[in-house]
């Protein structure tokens, strides 16, 4: 099966959510990259950016099976950082191998656009199996804060037909979640403090 040859591959994590409103269409898994080297002025999620001792250290398969676990009540996965394509090898096996067993639908949060996308063959392996793809810096100058977009500069880039700007104009802007620990979890684009 596409993407089993990649189970192995480690992969640095800032955290996974697994089941949110407000980080795509329906209800989502959301995965958070740990490490991002753009740099971007005005960032959201700044703790999210170090490579050094920060973040869970899981491997590809790891992760898939948490989120093929809940599958039956899920719409899809959310990729989002950090940077995920900065981990472009565990991004394109968990991609395929979510796509090849359960058929989720996957969008990709990145800093890198699309040129920079396409120009790199281990990038553009990483969103090979994603159905959308937003892509661009973040410009604090030109912030928006919705449907997925942090800055207006942003480029919605489909890659199947599976999700459209509609869609994501509905989705919701923050959403609050309180676990059984009593841990409060803010996430969205006008989530208090950042996006996580």
């Amino acid at each position: 099966m596409a993407g089993l040859s990649g189970r192995g591959t480690k992969w640095r994590l800032h955290a996974v959510v697994p089941r949110s409103a407000a980080n795509g269409p329906g209800t989502r898994c959301v995965i958070w990259s740990q490490g991002c080297g753009l740099g971007c002025p005005g960032c959201f999620n700044p703790e999210t950016h170090t490579t050094r001792g920060e973040g869970l250290v899981r491997t590809v398969g790891e992760v898939a099976d948490q989120v093929l676990a809940d599958a039956a009540r899920l719409e899809g996965v959310t990729l989002t950082g950090g940077e995920p394509l900065e981990q472009p090898a565990a991004v394109a096996a968990f991609c395929a191998e979510v796509k090849a067993r359960s058929g989720l639908g996957v969008i990709v949060l990145t800093g890198f656009h699309r040129a920079e996308i396409e120009g790199d063959p281990a990038r553009s392996a990483a969103v090979a199996d994603a159905d959308l793809v937003i892509a661009g810096r973040y410009n604090a100058r030109l912030h928006l804060a919705q449907g997925l977009r942090g800055s207006s500069n942003k480029e919605y880039w489909v890659r199947t037909g599976r999700y459209t700007a509609a869609d994501l104009s509905r989705v919701p802007e923050l959403e609050i979640t309180i676990a059984d620990d009593a841990t409060v979890t803010f996430t969205g684009m006008h989530a208090p403090g950042g996006e996580f």
